[in-house]
């Protein structure tokens, strides 16, 4: 079932960016390791619990329609029972896919966010950045554009704990040194102040080393799926101190790493609690409905993240509120299917 959604995907995926990979001249050997093969593990793994619930809604269904399941019920077993081996296979998957989303698939999806970024997104582009940093400091920039990596009018104020300004300094340009803390300056203007006076400086070049880099200021909102656990915690952290508008998407990616995994316990019991009784229309109309609930569940997770992300709704009850709903209906089907 995984093989079969996971190619279709991936073949309307590359109906979508075929020429985009032949106008950039991306590789094959790119393609296929540092893309595709990044691809299916990131949206297998994402939807892996509503693949698993088609799965257990196909095979459910055809032991019924075989009349398998009734000599099993009448021969004294309970239905939870037959449970059982579900919930065990429900629990393995959960565990490896947890791991996955906290661990593991954040590297992967860094190798894929940067073939991404090299050979299908448009540059990145911001304009008129403003956030306070940690102790104290105000950083303002114009614009940044991704294709050059320049950014224009950059501004750093540096003030103290009565609200006055200890230094200053402006850019034309500024650029950071790849993967380090250090920066070059372009036509900077510093002005440093003290108690009694004020010292003044500019040039046209000057290198500085500050407590930050350029992914802090100019960094697509999809680059914390690239974060394992504990760094997406630091950097949520980070966020909120300079004040970022921003927070609500990145805690929902925190909270639906958890949230997403566990829904397999539930859409597996539901699963075998729809698809336990033959019906008319055979295994086809377990699928369908099965399909169904798969559609309300994820229209529920978007209308609960809409909310969280636009209204201010508190996102770790945003995560979990799909879960709870889908919860409360599982045990009613699962009392149904006992009768």
């Amino acid at each position: 079932m995984l093989g079969i959604i996971m190619l279709l995907a991936m073949v309307f995926d590359i109906a979508e960016r075929l020429s985009e990979f032949l106008s950039n001249q991306a590789s094959l050997s790119d393609i296929v390791f540092g893309y595709y093969l990044n691809f299916l593990l990131y949206y297998g793994n994402t939807y892996s619990s509503m693949i698993i619930f088609i799965a257990v809604i196909w095979f459910t269904a055809k032991m019924a329609q075989d009349t398998e399941i009734i000599p099993i019920l009448n021969s004294g077993r309970p239905f939870n029972r037959f449970l059982r081996p579900y919930m065990i296979a429900a629990t393995l998957l959960m565990l490896i896919s947890l791991v996955m989303n906290h661990f593991i698939l954040p590297r992967s999806n860094k190798i894929r966010l940067d073939f991404e970024e090299k050979y299908y997104r448009d540059a990145y582009h911001v304009e008129d950045y403003h956030a306070e940093f940690p102790g104290n400091r105000v950083v303002y920039y114009s614009s940044y554009n991704g294709a050059d990596n320049i950014i224009n009018e950059f501004v750093i104020e540096q003030w103290n704990d009565k609200k006055q300004i200890k230094h200053f300094i402006k850019a034309r340009t500024a650029q950071n040194i790849p993967n380090t803390n250090k920066w070059v300056l372009n036509d900077y203007y510093e002005k440093s102040y003290t108690d009694t006076s004020e010292t003044i400086s500019e040039g046209k070049k000057k290198s500085v080393v500050f407590d930050f880099n350029l992914e802090d200021m100019a960094s697509r909102e999809n680059v914390v799926s690239s974060l394992t656990y504990l760094e997406l915690k630091k950097f949520i952290k980070r966020e909120r101190l300079k004040g970022s508008s921003n927070i609500p998407t990145f805690e929902l990616e925190l909270y639906q790493r958890t949230t997403l995994p566990f829904s397999t316990y539930i859409l597996t019991i539901i699963g075998v609690s729809v698809a336990s009784r033959k019906k008319r229309g055979g295994i086809g109309m377990n699928i369908a409905i099965g399909l169904g609930i798969v559609f309300i569940y994820i229209f529920a997770m978007k209308v609960t993240s809409v909310a969280a992300v636009n209204i201010g709704f508190p996102t770790i009850i945003a995560s979990w509120v799909p879960n709870i709903i889908f919860c409360g209906i599982a045990y009613l089907l699962y009392r149904n299917a006992i009768r």
